[in-house]
């Protein structure tokens, strides 16, 4: 059996010792048929000399200036060659040394999205079963997407914080399949902006409603939608 090639990216921008800490993360995995990818926006804090030097399990990486986080992820989807793409940006690690394997080893899927559960603040939270919903169900760290799927539908980068919400709904709509694990695949790390802009992220996922859901759709998510971003704005967040 022929095990399927990953292909994890890691985003980053002037965030060194985080960015450290995951890719001792990936270079920790067991499972050997990956490739590593960094893309880094021209940081300023020692990145780039960093990535030359590095020495651990890095295919390739670029350091240049984007137009933020989710163009920077499109162009590693444009240098991957994986069958699947997991993106872990500068903070994010795998649950454990063995993850990419107990998923992968010996198994060949077929799935356009697997996913499973993500480690927050110490704790498992729980992913939910594939639905099409108002939001995100699912860590973006912990699940992988067929590279066919990224091509077809590169990141909208109108959206500067729900393009991963735009995709999977693009996705959802479009027939494509969702596998669920029921086993943590990261540990994310919290102070990403998606976490301390929550309203912004809560707007944007308004506008993605709106713009690809039809009429019931709408009447069923919308509401709680408002709900929640009234209420994040209310407590300043």
């Amino acid at each position: 059996m022929t095990e399927q090639k990953i292909s994890v990216i890691t985003v980053c921008f002037n965030s060194l010792e985080m960015l450290k800490k995951t890719m001792q993360s990936v270079d920790s995995q067991t499972y050997t048929n990956y490739e590593y990818i960094v893309i880094d926006g021209n940081s300023t804090d020692g990145t780039l000399d960093f990535l030359k030097n590095y020495e651990g399990k890095l295919t390739k990486y670029v350091s240049e200036s984007d137009q933020g986080i989710y163009d920077a992820m499109n162009k590693g989807v444009k240098m991957s060659s994986g069958d699947y793409v997991i993106f872990l940006n500068a903070g994010d690690l795998f649950a454990d040394a063995t993850t990419l394997e107990k998923i992968f080893k010996d198994k060949i899927y077929d799935s356009d999205v697997i996913y499973g559960d993500v480690i927050k603040n110490g704790k498992i939270k729980p992913a939910e079963k594939p639905h099409n919903a108002h939001k995100m169900y699912f860590c973006h760290q912990s699940c992988f997407t067929k590279l066919t799927c990224l091509r077809q539908f590169p990141f909208d980068t109108k959206y500067k914080m729900s393009a991963d919400f735009n995709f999977f709904k693009i996705l959802t709509l479009n027939n494509k399949t969702f596998k669920q694990l029921n086993i943590p695949i990261a540990i994310f790390d919290t102070t990403g902006v998606s976490n301390t802009k929550r309203s912004k992220g809560l707007k944007e996922n308004i506008n993605v409603v709106n713009e690809h859901d039809n009429i019931i759709n709408k009447v069923r998510l919308l509401p709680r939608l408002y709900f929640v971003y009234l209420y994040a704005k209310l407590r300043g967040k």
